[in-house]
């Protein structure tokens, strides 16, 4: 089969099918085809196909360090390579993904998630210069929900992470989607502030659109902030 038709295939697969059938369906395509594919589908303005991509990398990353832990880690570092200045691209799609795989795979997070979370760190002083910080707020919003699953699914090793502290300064983004993500984010990590605090945050009839277990959910931004406050 030709490399266009498998392309134009696989999209089809990640517009139309159920996403819980996509890995199954996408077996009968060989490896390198769907993963390069994938690549692609993270860019597309489909918002139904870059999502339902971001869940078959954590299908299939994760099943694949299990079976051969050095060809996942090759993924993961196109991954970061993808957000490096020098690659000359922008890493669409990258921190969902990773976010996604880490999620599936325990070898995969301990070994990359210090990686992600230096996304969202700031350099500091010249000895401590490890901060990786994205400055796009369209890449902030996928950074910040790669961040969010993590925290919301291992809230106890985020938080011994530092990652609240850099969370806070996403709440005066400019960007309000940033914004609305940051405070999910806060929720996730468990985190509580003052209603003091929390009172120039609530939105009234404002929701945000979470992507999570295959589907679209919305959130709405009262509830949240109730969460946040103590």
């Amino acid at each position: 089969m030709k490399r266009q038709q498998i392309k134009k295939d696989i999209f089809m697969l990640l517009a139309q099918s159920e996403p819980a059938l996509l890995p199954e369906k996408l077996l009968e395509y060989r490896h390198i085809s769907v993963i390069n594919t994938l690549f692609m589908a993270l860019c597309d303005t489909n918002e139904r196909v870059r999502w339902h991509a971001v869940s078959c990398f954590g299908d299939i990353v994760s099943t694949m360090a299990k079976e051969d832990t050095e060809a996942a880690r090759v993924i993961m570092r196109r991954f970061l390579w993808t957000l490096n200045d020098e690659s000359g691209g922008i890493g669409w799609g990258a921190p969902e993904a990773m976010a996604q795989i880490m999620c599936r795979s325990t070898v995969l997070r301990n070994e990359y998630v210090h990686m992600l979370i230096s996304y969202i760190q700031e350099d500091g002083e010249e000895l401590y210069q490890d901060g990786n910080y994205l400055e796009l707020p369209l890449l902030q919003r996928g950074l910040l929900w790669g961040i969010g699953t993590l925290c919301y699914s291992f809230p106890k090793d985020m938080k011994k992470r530092g990652v609240q502290a850099d969370i806070i300064k996403y709440l005066y983004s400019e960007d309000a989607t940033v914004c609305r993500l940051a405070l999910w984010v806060l929720v996730g990590l468990g985190a509580k502030y003052s209603k003091e605090f929390v009172l120039p945050f609530y939105e009234e009839d404002v929701s945000l659109t979470i992507f999570k277990d295959h589907t679209f959910k919305e959130v709405q931004m009262n509830a949240i902030c109730d969460l946040l406050s103590s």
